[in-house]
């Protein structure tokens, strides 16, 4: 299959440190954030409290809605430093399926815009139920995704990707250059072109990552394993998608929180009176 189609970090590549910034004026936002070093995602994220974020939240070592570190699983024939090892960038960007991959905003765009257009696109959108979830490999990673193909679901990402897409500063050079390293067909790299990113759209593939990249299909299975029976229990069901969630970084050091959940509209009950 050649490089990998899709990021161990789960839609979110790489850790560039910062973008070209051209010689803009630095903003802020009220809460003293530089919107030149923060990004922004766009994701779903388990429902608060849910069984599916307190297994997965656990296994990745911290929770993406309260930013509290928390005590990994032991599991079978894995030793806690080497399951710390390889959950680190997942750790890093928190537990969520990606809908728009992060980026910093555009000149002129303010978080407060990102979050009142986000909150519009989310409210002319149904609710809607995904599949149950099983746990893969994903090329070298490890990752929960839907059992079943979720047209509302492709639906959601394309729109989160093109509606919001004047809120994202283009990739610079050397982001393209990175990228383009790693071999990208030539679909793929008209994605990058347009959209910043190039799994999306036609290759989208949504998933909720919980290992880094294992290097051998041995500790692959190893850690797939040891981590089903941990998991069995949450993906069992239908998972409920009842909002999006805005995730930021305020700088390149820190770790991906959810900022803001919002709402997604509600489909009214039949009347069968």
């Amino acid at each position: 299959m050649g490089m990998e189609r899709w990021d161990a970090s789960g839609g979110q590549g790489d850790h560039p440190l910062h973008p070209d910034h051209g010689g803009g004026t630095m903003r802020r936002d009220a809460d003293e954030v530089s919107v030149f070093d923060a990004r922004y995602g766009v994701y779903f994220a388990p429902g608060a409290g849910s069984g599916l974020e307190r297994v997965c939240a656990s296994v990745l070592g911290r929770c993406a809605r309260t930013g509290k570190e928390l005590a990994q699983p032991g599991l079978a024939g894995v030793e806690p430093q080497r399951l710390a090892e390889l959950t680190a960038s997942p750790r890093r960007y928190g537990l969520h399926g990606t809908l728009k991959p992060p980026f910093f905003l555009a000149e002129g765009m303010t978080e407060a815009g990102l979050l009142d257009a986000v909150a519009l696109l989310a409210a002319g959108r149904p609710a809607f139920e995904l599949p149950p979830l099983r746990l893969e490999s994903l090329g070298s990673f490890l990752a929960l995704i839907p059992s079943a193909p979720c047209p509302e679901l492709d639906a959601l990402a394309r729109a989160c990707v093109t509606e919001l897409d004047p809120f994202r500063r283009p990739p610079s050079a050397e982001e393209l250059a990175r990228r383009r390293a790693r071999g990208l067909t030539a679909g793929q790299d008209r994605l990058l072109e347009r959209w910043g990113y190039p799994y999306v759209l036609d290759e989208f593939r949504f998933h909720l990552t919980l290992t880094d990249t294992i290097p051998t299909s041995k500790e692959r299975e190893l850690l797939r394993a040891s981590l089903a029976p941990l998991l069995s229990p949450v993906l069992h069901t239908p998972v409920q998608v009842r909002d999006i969630c805005v995730f930021r970084q305020r700088c390149s050091i820190e770790p991906f929180a959810i900022m803001q959940r919002f709402d997604l509209a509600l489909i009214p009950e039949p009347d069968i009176s």
